[in-house]
């Protein structure tokens, strides 16, 4: 296993598929590194709310994109995030950031400067990584060893965030995930989609540990093939 060639995978889809804990359980099976794309976002959109910076001007975003340094740490038992090198980790995930970070991440600017960071972490990732995310197999990484693209029913999906999101309200929570699926999707830049070459896996009626034996065996046969 140790001199297998370096495998990148692409994980795509919205929130509440699975993504964060099928990638990172692969990711640590395998013995891959892990990226988890959608914190960066989220990092870049806490710095520009601790800074101030008007989250309706997209020109304000984009003169200040280049400012923030986000250092991601790969390992799946562990990841971090840091901005300045201030540890994020916490905060990106308070609702105050969760409800701007579409907003942010539709500006091309910020887009451009993370798949830039992105595609370094990936490309120095020495026995290959899982990175998962919402455009990775088709704008990030296009020549990804393996797409993969994971969808749920609205319904299993609020159902799944409102679980992480103690006390969350489900219908809210539902009302939450479809418009910031439509904000993803129709943004000009590298929207929310599906890569014509990747493999659709619908978690809906799957457990967890049934996407993860999944997706796992797909990673091996894609090594076993080459």
């Amino acid at each position: 296993m140790e001199s297998a060639t370096p495998v990148i995978v692409a994980i795509d889809g919205p929130s509440g598929t699975g993504k964060s804990s099928t990638s990172k359980a692969v990711a640590a099976q395998l013995g891959l590194s892990y990226l988890d794309t959608g914190a960066q976002y989220r990092a870049i959109t806490w710095w520009m709310v601790a800074n101030g910076i008007d989250i309706a001007d997209p020109s304000a975003i984009a003169a200040v994109a280049g400012k923030p340094e986000i250092v991601s740490g790969t390992d799946p038992a562990g990841p971090t995030i840091t901005v300045d090198g201030v540890d994020v980790a916490g905060p990106i995930r308070e609702q105050d950031v969760t409800s701007k970070v579409s907003a942010v991440s539709a500006v091309p600017e910020v887009r451009s400067r993370i798949t830039e960071l992105q595609r370094t972490i990936a490309g120095s990732a020495v026995t290959g990584i899982v990175v998962e995310g919402r455009d990775i197999g088709t704008t990030v990484l296009p020549d990804a060893d393996l797409k993969i693209f994971l969808t749920a029913s609205p319904e299993a999906r609020a159902a799944r965030r409102s679980g992480e999101l103690k006390g969350a309200d489900l219908h809210t929570t539902r009302e939450a995930l479809i418009k910031r699926d439509a904000a993803d999707s129709s943004r000009k830049t590298s929207p929310l989609a599906k890569a014509d070459d990747a493999v659709e896996v619908d978690t809906t009626d799957l457990t967890l540990k049934q996407v993860i034996e999944c997706v796992v065996t797909l990673v091996e046969e894609k090594r076993a093939g080459r």
